[in-house]
């Protein structure tokens, strides 16, 4: 190594501060952790695939702190930027934030958070989750005060009547909670609209009693609401799988809305598959080949395929090419990773699947940043499958998403690293599909694994860099030079020498597919991101890390 090593406790540059124990770290502002805490679920630059809500003191502290400091209305304009953007990997941050400003004493703030109720919460499921956390934070108090009530009202008032009656039969119940529970909660009054007031009466009276009271009503709302539910009911109850796809058809029902009994039925399946949304197809595919659905040249292929070939219908859909990868993956092994359902692979799907996989490329936007890949070529990758899908190792994960910033970026490269560090970028340029990617990784197996290399390197060959990712399916061994270290070292010598400012805000991706406890991220640099496991979402928070999103400097 040619660059000496700088101790923590010395200034790398101006815009660090000293903390409290001595050491010079990058102060992250409570917008920045905010941000963080909004995408990843945490505000120490970690995002864990499995954890479960396991939101911590940091972060709710920068809310409150961000509240306090009277900037609780720019805090909601944050959580409605990023709902409505779809830029989280899962919605529960934001519900926890909109809970957090909805229960603070300032009025603003309390305000705001209650007017952006219906564009944070689009669904029951948000609803219910954004109402028990607002019961958890109220502590020995009920919760229900005026403005709570006044705005869960408006969330179910303001829907047009026949959506209204599809969100309360597609999602009845969710967390513990139901509508009757909510409705009852909310002192909700018969509404103006009277075919807002059938739903209501469809959840207390249930739809005997509410069929009976419309039954000469004349008004057309009232009418279509009627003949919806109607189409639930008779669904629900009905054993009579032809009248069922019939009902699945005319009304544009959704798997929700069929009884388990039913959900061996190829006639179910084939009506549902008509309007089935691209995401819901992709997660299904197992089922409806495990019920013999798919026989050659059959219509039910023929719908898949024209989806999976739907450029328009996989960008609308917002599908990563790893989220098709998986499918894939998965499909091809012939069973679910949770279960007992198995099923013999259609073919044809198969090699759509496959084709919707390259394709899919076309959908991701580039970031234009300037990257170095950095993967993991120890043995081990080729043995562990990743935390989110047992059927892919992860060296095919690596390979997956090396080849997504091939395909839609403009400047990188891509170096092989174990114990050493060589430049693979015009190998893998020459390589156009997955397994050829992982071909030539497999030929070129290292020892152990040292994440501070990719930024040695870079640093002693003067190389511009704006995103550094490493691909590691294990806990990195520290090396001389810790990961961080080698990182704030870079920033500092190689934004001199290039003469480019943004290179200090250059960034580090370490992607532990397998690792359990994996941290290497300062938590007070926003420019670190530790991604502990890999799954579909990781790519989108990967994605809003390299555009500086989570960091302020967006």
């Amino acid at each position: 190594m040619t660059q000496s090593s700088v101790h923590q406790q010395e200034e790398l540059c101006d815009s660090q501060i000293k903390n409290s124990a001595g050491g010079f770290v990058w102060k992250v502002k409570d917008i920045d952790r905010l941000r963080r805490f909004l995408c990843l679920g945490s505000a120490n630059g970690t995002f864990y695939v499995r954890d479960e809500e396991k939101f911590g003191e940091e972060s709710v502290k920068a809310v409150t702190d961000l509240i306090t400091s009277g900037k609780g209305e720019v805090v909601v304009e944050e959580v409605v930027k990023y709902s409505v953007e779809g830029r989280v990997a899962k919605p529960n941050p934001l519900l926890l934030v909109l809970a957090l400003c909805a229960r603070c004493s300032d009025t603003n703030t309390k305000n705001a958070a209650y007017n952006a109720l219906s564009q944070v919460c689009r669904i029951p499921t948000h609803l219910f989750q954004f109402i028990d956390y607002c019961e958890r934070l109220s502590g020995e108090s009920s919760g229900w005060g005026r403005a709570h009530r006044r705005a869960i009202k408006a969330w179910y008032l303001d829907k047009d009547p026949q959506k209204l009656a599809y969100l309360v039969t597609k999602y009845k119940k969710r967390g513990g909670w139901s509508h009757k529970d909510v409705l009852r909660l909310c002192h909700i009054n018969p509404s103006a609209q009277e075919g807002i007031d059938a739903v209501f009466k469809y959840i207390f009276k249930g739809f005997e009693e509410t069929s009976r009271l419309y039954a000469e009503n004349e008004n057309e709302t009232i009418k279509d609401v009627m003949n919806f539910l109607n189409a639930v009911e008779t669904v629900k109850n009905s054993t009579d799988t032809v009248t069922v796809a019939a009902f699945i058809e005319e009304h544009k029902l959704v798997r929700e809305h069929i009884p388990t009994k039913l959900l061996k039925s190829t006639e179910v399946w084939g009506a549902l598959l008509k309007e089935m949304p691209m995401t819901a197809m992709i997660r299904n595919l197992g089922k409806m080949t495990s019920i013999g659905m798919f026989t050659p040249n059959s219509q039910e292929v023929t719908i898949v395929v024209e989806k999976l070939r739907s450029l328009e219908k996989l960008k609308l859909a917002r599908i990563h090419p790893f989220t098709v990868l998986l499918a894939l993956k998965t499909y091809k092994s012939g069973k679910g990773e949770k279960g007992k359902l198995i099923w013999t692979p259609n073919s044809r799907i198969l090699d759509e699947l496959e084709s919707a996989f390259y394709l899919s490329f076309k959908a991701v936007e580039p970031t234009r940043k300037r990257y170095m890949l950095a993967v993991d070529i120890s043995g081990s990758m080729s043995f562990s499958g990743i935390n989110g899908s047992q059927n892919m190792t992860a060296r095919e994960a690596a390979a997956a998403m090396i080849m997504v910033t091939m395909k839609t970026e403009y400047n990188y490269q891509v170096m092989a690293f174990a114990n050493e560090f060589r430049n693979i970028t015009h190998i893998m340029r020459g390589r156009s599909r997955l397994e050829e990617v992982i071909a030539a990784m497999t030929d070129m197996q290292m020892g152990s694994t040292d994440c501070s290399i990719p930024m040695v390197h870079a640093m002693e060959n003067n190389i511009p860099v704006d995103v550094f990712i490493v691909y590691t399916d294990c806990e990195t061994y520290m090396g001389s030079l810790h990961p961080c270290q080698a990182l704030e070292n870079y920033r500092k010598l190689i934004s001199q020498k290039q003469n480019d400012p943004s290179l200090k805000k250059a960034k580090l991706i370490v992607v532990a597919m397998t690792s359990n406890g994996f941290t290497i991220a300062n938590p007070e640099d926003p420019g670190m991101l530790d991604i502990v496991g890999f799954d579909s979402n990781a790519p989108v928070i990967m994605s809003e890390f390299a555009l500086g999103s989570l960091s302020g400097d967006d």
